[in-house]
């Protein structure tokens, strides 16, 4: 299974740290956001990635090269213009190939197992979801019976880690495009499934979450 890591936003809220920083190269102990995902995808047997790229896209191709140091072969997709992330993924539709393939955020601070997901071979897609962190004033999704579903009551946060076949994205045209609102259409359609994940995760948006972190 190949998977991608979308690392081409600006991080405004993290200002003025990713003034002079791409988000994904900030660290988070003794590593950055980006190589925890990448040692965390080769020590689940996944090594062929592909990373979009567009705020300083030369530094992360310099600190991060070929891939080779942590175990995987990295394929980089520069975006002149960020495209958002369906649009990130739909240009990267070409390498990543025919079958599902895992993507991830490359701004979420987690120690979620990817090993798990090397089974999964959704129709559409599958989604990790959390409890909706506190500072959401609500979810995204709920999960029925395996499926997930649009939220009601204290919903689930997607956790930006997910597996999603080409096909999910057939209709879609090429250009600037999120993914929140066709994985909403899906949802109500009911052609995505889902999981819910208690463990550790983060959505490093800001710099009172990377305080956190290091507190916690």
């Amino acid at each position: 299974m190949k998977a991608m890591i979308l690392a081409a936003g600006r991080g405004e809220r993290l200002r003025p740290l990713t003034d002079s920083t791409a988000k994904p190269l900030i660290k988070v102990g003794k590593h950055s956001l980006i190589e925890y995902h990448l040692n965390a995808l080769a020590k689940a047997g996944i090594h062929d990635i592909a990373i979009n790229v567009s705020h300083f896209p030369e530094q992360i191709q310099s600190a991060l090269g070929d891939g080779s140091h942590y175990g995987v072969n990295i394929h980089y997709l520069v975006e002149p213009q960020a495209l958002e992330t369906a649009g990130g993924i739909i240009n990267a539709l070409p390498i990543l190939g025919t079958e599902p393939f895992i993507v991830v955020s490359g701004d979420i601070y987690t120690d979620y197992d990817f090993s798990t997901l090397l089974t999964c071979k959704p129709t559409h897609a599958h989604l990790v979801l959390v409890d909706r962190p506190n500072y959401l004033l609500k979810g995204d999704f709920n999960l029925s019976d395996g499926l997930v579903v649009p939220r009601v009551d204290d919903s689930l946060t997607y956790a930006n880690i997910g597996v999603y076949h080409p096909h999910f994205f057939a209709n879609c045209p090429p250009g600037v495009l999120p993914l929140g609102p066709l994985l909403q259409a899906a949802a109500a359609k009911q052609q995505i499934t889902g999981e819910h994940y208690a463990g550790q995760w983060w959505n490093v948006g800001t710099r009172e979450v990377l305080e956190a972190i290091e507190a916690s």
